[in-house]
């Protein structure tokens, strides 16, 4: 006859419960700057909110996850299912991009053949240089959400692109695919922000 097992002594039961809180606000508190910053690049002035409900799944979850050295990547991934979750929200599809449009254009022959600082000998540096941090993000948010994420994790942040696949659940040549429309468009997108902004004026030597 089978004994019946005893229920666990309630003190045992709170101290894992603790020792899985501790354990979660680690992880939590190590990876919260870069969140945010992936956040920021994917969703802009919704990034608060996106980590906080990232947080908040992550912690409900948490027992979910058996390898803690995989923690940091796991995290990610639910973060960025957080911001594409808002972006769906903001727009029922997908944005779609004409092959053309993002294949077609050359920032490098571009800024050569318009050449908008004729006194200058280093065109591109130039061009380049007239980009802050936040016009890099203004570019970025303009991208569809489908190539923005994989150039940020990649470009931005290091990930290796097969890990990158595993976060967005996306076969690696699909994941390929979109990181070379991505930055043939984000070029595209930086020219036209550029003009926009004014960011294209003659500089005086």
């Amino acid at each position: 006859m089978l004994r019946q097992s005893s229920p666990l002594p309630e003190r045992f039961v709170e101290r894992v419960r603790e020792e899985r809180k501790d354990s979660f606000e680690r992880l939590a508190r190590d990876q919260l700057p870069r969140l945010y910053a992936i956040a920021r690049r994917l969703v802009g002035d919704e990034a608060e909110d996106a980590v906080q409900e990232s947080l908040l799944r992550g912690f409900e979850r948490f027992d979910q996850l058996e390898d803690r050295e995989a923690g940091p990547a796991w995290l990610t991934r639910i973060a960025v299912n957080c911001c594409h979750d808002r972006g769906r929200r903001a727009a029922r599809q997908p944005q779609e991009v004409e092959y053309t449009e993002a294949e077609e254009f050359s920032l490098y022959r571009k800024i050569a053949l318009e050449d908008p600082f004729p006194y200058s000998d280093s065109l591109h540096l130039d061009f380049l240089a007239g980009f802050g941090p936040e016009d890099v993000r203004e570019v970025l948010l303009r991208l569809p959400e489908l190539y923005r994420t994989p150039l940020v994790l990649v470009y931005m942040y290091g990930f290796p692109t097969k890990e990158v696949a595993g976060i967005l659940d996306a076969p690696l040549g699909t994941v390929l695919a979109r990181l070379h429309r991505g930055r043939k468009l984000f070029e595209r997108r930086m020219w036209d922000y550029a003009e926009q902004a004014g960011l294209l004026e003659a500089r005086p030597r």
